[in-house]
Order: C-alpha cells, then structure tokens, then sequence
C-alpha cells in the first residue's frame, strides 16, 4: 500500500479527495490509467502564510504579494514552494507520497516527492490570482488537478 499526503493551495483540496475516491473505488471525475494500491494519509488545504507555518512547519519565501494572508508567489517562486509543501506534508505525515501544489501568478507550481525522488511541474494554464477572472483562475485549477494526478501516476507505476 502506497500512502499519500497532499498540501494544496490553488487545487482546493481536489487531488486529495479524488485520490481518496479512487483509493475507495469511486473515483471521482479523474481517468486513472494505473491500478495501485493507494491510501491517503491526509489532505490538507493550506492557502495562506500563517498555515504554511503553523501546520507545515516550515517559513516561506517572502512572497511577491498577499491576498488576506493568502500568498501570491510567481511562477518560479511558485515551483520552490509547492517542493517545499510536498516534502514537509510527506515528512509530517510518514507518508510515502507528499505533493504540493501553489499558483499565484503564472501556471503554478506542482510537486511529488518520494524517498528517492522529487518532481515539480506546472499547470498548462497561466492566471494571475491577483487580477484574473473566475473563469481563468478556474481553468487553472482543473489544469492543475489534472497534471497533479497524471505526475502521481508517474511515481505509482
């Protein structure tokens, strides 16, 4: 049994719940493409400054703007943070999987770590959470989701 933990920001939670549904024999609106054994250990949602620091345990870069406490980080800025939430929710958590994901400006950044290895991809869409619309922000968040689940699926095989 693999088990998993996410730390999610701009996914909203998502890709913990599909990868609990799936693990549950329901999944959600995702194809799986893999037959695992997965389990999730813990989903968190984790938009702002204070729960990095509260919940994750570590201090995060400073960010390019804040949004109630919420982080805007760039796309680059974005990829670093998104490592560093999928190493410490792993680490927390003992979890064999953790992945992090955060966008703020730009695509985003998604990341899965395990022991041995680490990977930090993007969304396929740009937005900037500052000035984008509902709509664009929303296609970035399914992007998102759906990229998250298919690097998942790259550690699973």
């Amino acid at each position: 049994m693999i088990r998993v933990a996410t730390a999610e920001c701009f996914t909203h939670g998502f890709v913990a719940r599909e990868i609990h549904a799936y693990s549950m024999g329901y999944p959600g609106g995702y194809s799986w493409s893999v037959d695992s054994d997965v389990v999730l250990v813990a989903g968190l949602f984790i938009p702002t400054l204070s729960g990095i620091r509260s919940i994750l345990k570590f201090e995060p870069p400073e960010p390019s703007a804040t949004l109630n406490d919420i982080k805007v980080y760039t796309e680059e800025e974005d990829e670093r943070v998104a490592l560093m939430m999928a190493r410490s929710v792993r680490e927390l958590t003992s979890a064999d999987l953790g992945i992090g994901t955060t966008a703020g400006i730009g695509r985003g950044g998604i990341a899965v770590v395990s022991e041995n290895r680490e990977e930090v991809i993007n969304s396929d869409v740009e937005a900037d959470l500052r000035f984008s619309g509902a709509e664009e922000i929303l296609r970035r968040q399914r992007s998102g989701i759906r990229c998250a689940l298919e690097l998942l699926e790259s550690f699973l095989e």
